[in-house]
């Protein structure tokens, strides 16, 4: 849960003493993979693992669904106003080449609708 995910990432800075860099890796099993990176980076993480898709498991957390989507994460934050330095046109192009490598529909909602919200114009 990010409030977990806070305190985590709280409690090891101040055991490992000064600012040390931590990555953070999250599934979206019950839907909470965003919320969990979001709360990492409010917490100060600069570097998240993501897979195209949202590819992945785990065998040692029985039912885990998957990873965070790359493509998510990037449409996500950018919106936030950081800077990735990905290009998320091809990040979504390499998500849909990955799906179609699997042969099965990936979790991605980014994959299915696109880098942006497509409304009727005002």
């Amino acid at each position: 849960m990010p409030t977990q995910v806070r305190d985590l990432v709280e409690a090891i800075r101040s055991q490992a003493g000064g600012q040390p860099q931590l990555r953070c890796h999250f599934h979206n099993t019950r839907n909470t993979g965003f919320a969990n990176a979001l709360a990492a980076i409010d917490a100060g993480v600069t570097v998240l693992d993501s897979s195209a898709g949202g590819i992945g498991g785990c065998p040692f957390a029985p039912g885990a669904t998957g990873n965070i989507a790359t493509e998510e994460l990037v449409y996500m934050v950018e919106d936030m106003g950081v800077a990735t330095g990905i290009d998320l046109e091809a990040m979504i192009a390499a998500a849909a080449q990955a799906e179609g490598i699997v042969g099965r529909t990936l979790p991605s909602q980014v994959l299915r609708a696109g880098p942006r919200t497509r409304t009727i114009a005002p």
